[in-house]
């Protein structure tokens, strides 16, 4: 099958995960990605695992991509930048705002000279407004969206907030970035025009707390204990998730306790609610009873949406995922690797990671050829140090 984005051009100028991951979503569907790269090279490259000298953190974000190494900060280079741009559908760029304007390759400049390209600008607050010139990371995004407390607000005991460890904004941001580069293109189809795309961090993790966003509005009581949380079993924990009448009827039927149903306490859902701690309390005196393993399979069997704690070593063994192709395995300079692959398939297009991830620079010479260079030009540019 063919790829569906194969007639694509994408210049990626972003760093770190947020807008590289956006790009390597558009390289998965067939786009023609092109990395630039300052002559150190992008900062995950040098993030481990590292296999003879290669970042499998940096492959998984930019497989798929060529990689060019523009030293923009050299007129030549910029020059260089905008030759690509002329012919380019999309760019993907993720710096705090201002710094594309200091190049002197913001939105404005590169419109006049390409209409029709889609300019997908990521960034922690948006373009505009008080906060748009603060630095932004995903932990700190976390932080100022609210999330982190209202995770927070979900385990009994604790009065300092978790460590970040998963970059959830970034993922979350990226995917929107290219959700809303896709929708800028079907726009551009109709009017022949490109726009700006402004996708903020803040306001993408915002979109995950929809119960919080309208309790903050509308206040709630508190449950007397978190709706959704480990069941203790006899050799671990399990997390059954109970969110509508069906489960909750069928949770009854799993831990054999009918009279559940018709009991005052969880009889109706602001019942159950209100009494949730003592509807888990007495879940546990069967589950506690039961190896995990065996908890899992009454509960799926009933019909319960469960699942035992597992490592992602252990995610990545399902046999489900193997199934469905889950994993794309990358070649580098150091080897080969494996990766999550988009998480959906369409019937009649090829959407998956390509199987490379360049190496610095692999592919400048071949692109500034492509750009109508000649060789005794683009060797110039590499002795100059504009081009590596």
């Amino acid at each position: 099958m063919s790829r569906p984005l194969a007639h694509l051009r994408v210049i990626d100028l972003a760093t770190t995960i947020a807008g590289p991951y956006c790009a390597r979503l558009l390289a998965d569907a067939g786009a023609q990605v092109i990395k630039i790269e300052s002559p150190e090279g992008e900062l995950t490259r040098a993030r481990p695992p590292f296999r003879n000298g290669a970042s499998t953190s940096y492959g998984q974000l930019n497989a798929g991509k060529r990689s060019l190494v523009l030293d923009l900060k050299r007129p030549e280079a910029i020059e260089i930048f905008k030759r690509l741009a002329a012919e380019a559908d999309v760019l993907v760029e993720n710096f705090r705002p201002g710094v594309m304007h200091r190049l002197g390759l913001h939105y404005e400049v590169l419109r006049a000279i390409n209409p029709r390209l889609i300019y997908t600008a990521i960034s922690g607050f948006g373009q505009t407004g008080p906060s748009a010139n603060l630095a932004a990371y995903a932990p700190a995004i976390h932080a100022a969206s609210g999330y982190d407390l209202a995770h927070q607000s979900y385990q009994p005991g604790r009065d300092r907030p978790d460590n970040c460890g998963i970059y959830i904004a970034d993922i979350l941001t990226g995917t929107y970035a290219h959700g809303a580069t896709l929708t800028a293109l079907f726009q551009r189809a109709t009017t022949g025009h490109g726009q700006l795309v402004d996708v903020s961090m803040l306001e993408s993790m915002l979109t995950l707390t929809l119960g919080e966003v309208q309790a903050a509005q509308f206040p709630l009581p508190p449950p007397g204990r978190p709706m959704f949380g480990p069941v203790a079993t006899a050799d671990g924990w399990i997390m059954p998730a109970v969110a509508s009448e069906r489960t909750f009827q069928n949770l009854a039927a799993a831990a054999n306790r009918p009279d559940w149903i018709t009991d005052p306490r969880f009889a109706t859902f602001a019942e159950r609610r209100s009494h949730w701690g003592a509807l888990i309390d007495e879940l546990e005196q069967w589950s506690t009873q039961r190896p995990t393993a065996e908890v899992e399979a009454a509960l799926n069997k009933a019909g319960v949406p469960c699942s035992a704690y597992r490592t992602v070593a252990e995610a990545l063994s399902d046999p489900q995922l193997a199934h469905r192709n889950a994993m794309a395995e990358i070649h580098d300079a150091g080897g080969s690797f494996k990766v999550v692959n988009p998480p959906y398939r369409l019937s009649n297009a090829e959407t998956a990671v390509q199987n490379f991830a360049a190496s610095l620079g692999e592919h400048s010479r071949t692109i500034l050829t492509e750009l109508g260079y000649s060789p005794a030009a683009i060797d110039a540019l590499f002795a100059s140090g504009v081009a590596a």
